[in-house]
């Protein structure tokens, strides 16, 4: 009989993160069924998966669900990790399949991945509303108007702070089509903030 594991809830786990062992450490842990480590290891990146899967189902409720199922992934299959990459790399594209899988069976047209990731979460929260008309909302209103096969891209490299190689493998593309479609992303946003009136300096 397989061992379920149960995650605490999103909410409940948004405390500052443990610094020690290294991710790959408790990997290892984890592999020989050290259910402390599987405990840090989601408490080190519970929180960055679960935006990362949020920007791509716009579904809180869904993305939660989504986050548990990724986890129990490793906890599963950390014998399967390798080491090619960094472990925060392996866990988002595991939750990038997740999430484009999930939004796949939630509807009955077909999805592709960029149809996918083009949807986004157009809820008011209090911040939203806090910063509507600042700079900052301009750009990230600007940025929703990219194509989808570019917001991903910004998603990791600017949200998940990835490098282009790590970006390339979670998406599943070539490291120089990164590079150019990251040059797209630069030439395109000057367009839109132009648009709404910010100078590139002001978008610093």
């Amino acid at each position: 009989m397989s061992t379920v594991y149960k995650f605490p809830s999103i909410a409940r786990m948004k405390g500052s993160s443990p610094r020690k062992p290294s991710d790959e450490t408790l990997i290892a842990a984890i592999a020989d069924g050290d259910r402390r480590a599987m405990e840090l290891l989601f408490l080190r990146h519970n929180l960055r998966t679960y935006r990362f899967i949020m920007r791509i189902t716009g579904n809180a409720s869904l993305s939660e669900d989504i986050v548990s199922e990724v986890f129990l992934d490793v906890w599963r299959g950390a014998r399967g990790f390798k080491g090619k990459s960094d472990v925060s790399t392996w866990l988002l594209a595991i939750a990038r399949h997740k999430a484009i899988s999930a939004l796949r069976r939630e509807t009955d047209a077909q999805l592709d991945p960029e149809t996918a990731a083009a949807i986004v979460d157009n809820a008011d929260d209090p911040e939203t509303r806090a910063h509507q008309t600042s700079c900052g909302a301009l750009i990230r209103s600007c940025l929703t108007q990219l194509p989808p096969s570019l917001r991903e891209l910004v998603d990791l490299v600017y949200y998940q702070e990835k490098t282009v190689a790590e970006v390339a493998q979670i998406v599943g593309i070539p490291p120089g089509t990164v590079k150019t479609r990251m040059l797209r992303v630069r030439g395109r946003m000057e367009q839109l903030l132009h648009g709404v009136g910010i100078r590139s300096a002001e978008a610093k």
